[in-house]
């Protein structure tokens, strides 16, 4: 698709995907406006970059609708000075909005393959705030933590203990909640060292693999 039709694409997800569906931080309009999201899917498939729904990549993995990016991204509460633990860096796309948002953005993926590609691509683009780990997300990152804000891109039983525990008093964890077909979106404010968990909207993501996750 020309790059002209991509902007039209792109302009059309801001208004209806967004800013109609109640996400009005500019900032987080602002990183989805400038991060160029049909970099970071299939080729072939560039043109759908911009629909208003989940996309496949490598690995059996996908990239969530432009509008589950935007919500998870404006409940963190960005400013700009944040660290940010990712969970599942995937194909690097929210790695770039939260890139664009905060100080730093520490990113787990357990798929060598995709962690490789996303970091290639966000070195491309730029992006010089974003340390790329492979391991197990469900255990966090003990070695840099705590984190101000951390943000979960696959489905979780219950928030893995391991994750709440390394986010700052005060913070907040973005997290689905649920059984592995159907969960809750859930922001998750750390008050007095206990969870306050707001529901933000049903999603459906996938499931989350580790020790504190689903099983492989």
């Amino acid at each position: 698709m020309p790059a002209t039709d991509l902007n039209a694409e792109k302009q059309q997800m801001l208004r209806k995907q967004l800013r109609h569906r109640g996400i009005g931080d500019p900032r987080v309009l602002a990183a989805m406006t400038r991060v160029p999201r049909e970099r970071f899917v299939f080729q072939q498939i560039r043109d759908q970059a911009y629909a208003d729904r989940a996309l496949p990549i490598r690995c059996g993995q996908t990239i969530s609708q432009p509008y589950i990016v935007g919500l998870m991204t404006q409940a963190l509460r960005l400013l700009g000075q944040e660290t940010v633990l990712e969970i599942g860096t995937g194909s690097g796309y929210q790695t770039a909005i939260l890139a664009e948002l905060a100080s730093h953005v520490v990113t787990v993926e357990r798929h060598t393959e995709l962690s490789f590609q996303a970091g290639a691509l966000l070195s491309e683009l730029g992006y010089r705030n974003v340390t790329l780990i492979v391991g197990d997300g469900t255990l966090g990152d003990p070695d840099r933590c705590p984190f101000d804000r951390i943000v979960v891109t696959a489905a979780a039983a219950q928030c893995p203990t391991a994750l709440f525990e390394q986010l700052h008093e005060g913070g907040i964890l973005v997290v689905p909640v649920g059984t592995q077909d159907r969960q809750v979106l859930q922001a998750i404010h750390k008050v007095d060292g206990c969870p306050q968990v707001t529901n933000l909207s049903p999603c459906r993501f996938v499931p989350l693999i580790g020790v504190q996750g689903w099983p492989s």
